[in-house]
């Protein structure tokens, strides 16, 4: 690997640690109830110096007896979380990262209750578990709270591997695949839904937006799928086991497991080609945003970004089909 993913990682890791030191109480304010996990470039250990962090609250709950009827109750109660928050916040802002998006409005607190029980179910979108629960598995990374954290990702494993027990053997993880590939194409509509009518002066901002999407995003998602494909074509099954060990990698280090793998010597090639891809655009993205639109602006440097993200997905899609050999999940990713 080249110098800039490296550099990435560890400075990743070390504006992290700093972050944690800032938070004085939150740790004894969610312990055993409660963790915070970053994602985005953070949780892909890919920041920037001009990256923003991406958090989101899981908490354990209890079931109640109320009037006859049974409530699910925070482990974590209100006061507490506003405190929690409040802290998040501080950090932020003493460490001058730019401030939570949407001014603050997706610092969510979900249970880890919430996460698994919406799965499927028409209101995952509506209350943006389905983003926090695929989050959670494809690009995180836990602040606080590492008992629930784990906790939390065991639990919603469990839910997407319900029939393994009776498919060890020949087990094909349709449910969490089929998520994934909702997931990638929820980034790509909401991204379309949001800029199609936006004003001329907006552009620029859409054409980075689009850029990004099609580099990060699209490796969040793809590099899960890729290693399951990779799981999958060895043992014929996936264990939740392997998933946790897909979990416990960023998508760069999942690209860097598959060449460890003899039996996909033929695949090696393409990925340290995509691997490079990556950086590439690591290299080209490392700058603020005023400094990134104006070269987006610029129509030469657009139509160079935009060949060479077309060439990224190429080498996505290469690797699926080279990886894949028309297996079950192959075709199920296909058709």
């Amino acid at each position: 690997m080249a110098d800039t993913l490296a550099g990435r990682r560890a400075d990743s890791a070390t504006r992290l640690k700093e972050f944690q030191e800032k938070l004085k109480q939150a740790n004894e304010i969610a312990k055993g109830k409660a963790c915070v996990y970053v994602t985005g470039s953070f949780g892909r250990s890919e920041a920037s110096t001009f990256s923003d962090l991406d958090l989101f609250i899981a908490g354990r709950s209890v079931d109640v007896s109320i009037d006859g009827g049974v409530e699910e109750r925070r482990e974590l109660r209100k006061l507490d979380e506003i405190c929690l928050k409040a802290e998040l916040i501080d950090g932020t802002r003493s460490l001058k990262f730019p401030e939570f998006s949407g001014d603050g409005e997706y610092l969510a607190h979900y249970t880890i209750n919430q996460l698994v029980k919406t799965t499927g179910k028409p209101e995952d979108d509506v209350n943006n578990t389905f983003t926090a629960r695929l989050l959670l598995l494809l690009e995180s990374r836990a602040l606080i709270g590492d008992d629930v954290y784990k906790d939390a990702i065991d639990a919603v494993i469990s839910k997407y591997w319900g029939d393994y027990g009776d498919h060890k053997n020949e087990f094909v993880p349709a449910f969490l695949a089929n998520d994934i590939l909702r997931l990638w194409r929820t980034f790509c509509v909401n991204y379309e839904a949001r800029t199609s009518n936006d004003p001329p002066e907006k552009k620029n901002k859409r054409r980075l937006k689009n850029y990004k999407l099609k580099y990060s995003r699209m490796l969040t998602c793809y590099s899960a799928l890729l290693y399951l494909l990779a799981i999958h074509d060895k043992s014929k099954t996936v264990s939740p086991e392997d998933v946790r060990g897909m979990v416990s990698k960023s998508p760069t280090e999942r690209l860097e497991w598959l060449l460890s793998l003899e039996h996909l010597k033929d695949a090696h090639g393409g990925v340290r080609n995509l691997l490079e891809k990556y950086e590439q655009f690591l290299n080209n993205t490392n700058a603020d945003e005023k400094t990134l639109l104006e070269r987006i602006s610029d129509k030469a440097t657009r139509r160079d970004y935009f060949n060479q993200a077309n060439a990224f997905g190429d080498a996505v899609f290469d690797l699926i089909e080279i990886i894949g050999h028309k297996s079950r999940l192959h075709r199920l990713l296909v058709v």
